[in-house]
């Protein structure tokens, strides 16, 4: 049965003055008409035998952001991977369905025309080049762009302005900084390349909850004042429900339910499996299947 699609409800963005790359522009309700992805139908198979996603559906709004959520190995990373053509690396391929960037088909784009249409994936485990410095990572991430030295160095100021904690570091190697500079250098090196959509996988993971909610609120900053759209993959449901306008509960390949993240925080059963807010919770994996009207759950 497919999912059920739903529109997007406002999520609480923190409105904050912060003029960013973009002309800033306020956050819109989207329709499916103004949609910056579109995911419809897709299956992933790997080596030509593994099923490892299963007629998956979603989409990104316009200025917004999705979330995905589920356990380890629901589909969450192959889905982002699936979107950045980056299958093949793991012997993956989209074998149906079609995935739509701005009204255009792109899963059969190579990855680094993707990247230059202005759609990036930050990989978990944030994967900075440990020998080179933090200010030489950012700027890798303008090695798309065409636009001249001066405007490069003009937005790499702007990312300084929204991590302060780079610049004092930017001629530290990143593989001596905390997983947190870490993950801000990932973000900010996506930045340098004026992407539409990122597509951002487990930012929270390894993180102090102090500094996961700092890049979450920097995250919504962006989006909010420079209609850059996200695609989120967490496992943190509280924190990514708090910041987005959708949600896509994953499950075994499949997504398993979807709705506007505000009605995903109030769903009795989303509380208690992910939220941890249901009373004698045992938890996803001890827990009985049990059907509901979109798909199966848990």
């Amino acid at each position: 049965m497919p999912a059920v699609s739903c529109r997007m409800f406002p999520g609480g963005m923190p409105e904050r003055p912060y003029g960013w790359m973009r002309t800033r522009k306020p956050m819109k309700t989207a329709g499916a008409g103004d949609d910056i992805l579109s995911v419809n139908d897709i299956e992933v198979v790997y080596g030509r035998i593994a099923v490892a996603l299963k007629g998956v559906s979603l989409r990104v709004p316009r200025g917004g952001i999705a979330a995905l959520l589920g356990p380890n190995g629901a589909g969450k990373t192959t889905t982002l991977k699936a979107i950045a053509r980056l299958l093949q690396t793991d012997r993956g391929e989209v074998s149906r369905g079609t995935i739509l960037f701005e009204g255009e088909r792109i899963d059969a784009l190579p990855p680094n025309a993707l990247v230059q249409r202005g759609c990036i994936l930050v990989m978990e485990g944030r994967h900075c080049f440990g020998r080179l410095s933090i200010e030489d990572n950012l700027l890798t991430g303008a090695s798309t762009r065409s636009d001249g030295a001066q405007a490069i160095r003009d937005d790499l100021e702007k990312i300084y302005g929204l991590f302060p904690r780079l610049k004092e570091r930017r001629h530290v190697a990143a593989g001596y900084t905390s997983g947190g500079e870490q993950q801000m250098c990932a973000i900010g090196r996506a930045l340098m390349s004026r992407p539409k959509l990122i597509l951002l996988d487990e930012p929270s993971l390894g993180l102090a909850p102090q500094v996961v909610e700092h890049i979450f609120e920097i995250i919504a900053r962006i989006v909010q004042t420079e209609s850059v759209s996200i695609l989120l993959a967490e496992q943190n449901a509280n924190l990514a429900l708090h910041y987005a306008q959708l949600g896509y509960v994953m499950e075994a390949g499949r997504v398993a339910m979807s709705a506007p993240a505000v009605d995903l925080r109030a769903d009795a059963r989303v509380r208690e499996v992910y939220l941890g807010m249901g009373q004698g919770s045992e938890g996803f994996r001890s827990r009985r299947p049990v059907r509901t009207e979109q798909r199966w759950l848990i």
